[in-house]
């Protein structure tokens, strides 16, 4: 059976209304190309895009954008010569890349926060799913260490960030992927849902940081780990490429991953 990239699309956004000003769209190739194989990627990195070409697929389903920026602009970019050289590459290899962002987090429950904690094993200690954050309750007494230490070895990724008191006990925490880790959202949380504990992507760092310092420096029980944006969210388009391939038999579906952005020294 033909499968065109508007199908793949149409398939996507089923069952959500996106936004009018939703960054979710084609960013290249056209509604009307017959689609050869899907590779989904967190990011479209120039890896991503290469091994895409190797494998003869032709779309690429993508959480973020492949060109620096929220809302994929590129005039800006115009005359830089990394951009031309990634522009150029997709275009010459007949790529087209659809950008996943919004219906993702619309669906429910959020198909990135459930990915991550299925990717964690945690499951079963889900509690309440809410709009932006999943809530945990743990039934056994795992320090801030052990679970940063737990994240690091499941997800495979080789640092964290934390902030906290290592050795603290934690049983109610707050899962929050991408760019969610900001005080506007996590503070409330901490102070509404009773949490010992904040698991987040990444956010401002003089907000929830700071706040955490400060709640330590009272004498409070609270931590916050952060993981990193791509690392929190690239579980969720992982599960995301696992239901692709039941949902289109035949079309080669394929996750493709990317090596941390940052080395730590």
């Amino acid at each position: 059976m033909e499968i065109t990239v508007q199908d793949i699309i149409h398939h996507l956004t089923a069952h959500v209304e996106l936004r009018d000003n939703t960054v979710d769209q084609l960013i290249s190739g056209s509604m009307d190309q017959l689609v050869t194989g899907v590779v989904v990627a967190f990011m479209p990195t120039q890896q991503v895009i290469e091994q895409a070409v190797q494998q003869g697929a032709n779309l690429i389903i993508a959480h973020e954008s492949p060109f620096y920026n929220h809302h994929s602009h590129t005039k800006w970019l115009t005359e830089d010569p990394v951009y031309q050289a990634k522009r150029n590459l997709i275009d010459e290899a007949g790529i087209a890349i659809y950008r996943c962002h919004d219906s993702i987090h619309q669906v429910q429950p959020d198909g990135i926060n459930e990915g991550l904690v299925q990717a964690l094993g945690w499951t079963s200690f889900l509690e309440q799913r809410k709009l932006e954050a999943d809530i945990l309750y743990f039934d056994h007494n795992f320090t801030v260490q052990q679970i940063a230490e737990h994240i690091k070895r499941t997800l495979n990724i080789k640092y964290v960030r934390v902030a906290g008191n290592l050795e603290m006990t934690c049983q109610r925490a707050a899962v929050l992927v991408g760019f969610r880790g900001n005080g506007n959202l996590t503070i409330p949380l901490l102070h509404n849902e009773r949490l010992d504990l904040i698991i987040a992507g990444e956010g401002f760092e003089w907000e929830t940081p700071e706040y955490i310092r400060d709640a330590v420096q009272q004498g409070r029980q609270q931590a916050l780990i952060m993981m990193g944006h791509a690392e929190s969210e690239a579980s969720g388009m992982k599960l995301l490429a696992t239901r692709l391939d039941e949902d289109l038999p035949g079309l080669p579906v394929t996750f493709v991953g990317e090596q941390p952005v940052y080395n730590v020294l």
